[in-house]
């Protein structure tokens, strides 16, 4: 789990930083519709790395491979979803967006793996 508590660390204060920077330093620099993604990235990225960081400390408890890959979705989907939309807003490479809901999906899918927990509780 070590190296799920190095990403959710980086990743936390990436969120904070990306979240912080549209709302102050990049609100004169982009459009409303870019700040809007990058805040949407933030945000999601954070509920995200949340969850993974709940899972952690559950895993101490009681490891279940249910708990590593769901936690492997979330962080995959981080990546995927919130990083392609900072991508894409920042260098307007259209294929970004291609990216985008495969990130959404690998969320959707770690929400939903996690109903094997409650299977074996």
């Amino acid at each position: 789990m070590k190296k799920f508590w190095i990403f959710i660390s980086i990743s936390g204060a990436l969120a904070v930083v990306m979240g912080a920077m549209s709302a102050h330093m990049l609100k004169d620099m982009l459009v409303a519709k870019d700040i809007a993604r990058i805040q949407t990235a933030a945000t999601y990225q954070m509920y995200h790395t949340l969850i993974i960081a709940a899972l952690a400390v559950y895993y101490q408890y009681n490891p279940m491979q249910v708990i590593r890959q769901s936690s492997w979705m979330f962080a995959v989907g981080i990546v995927l979803f919130s990083g392609s939309l900072y991508l894409y807003t920042f260098s307007k490479i259209h294929a970004m967006v291609f990216i985008t809901p495969i990130g959404g999906m690998l969320f959707i899918l770690g929400w939903l793996s996690l109903l094997r927990l409650a299977r074996r509780s």
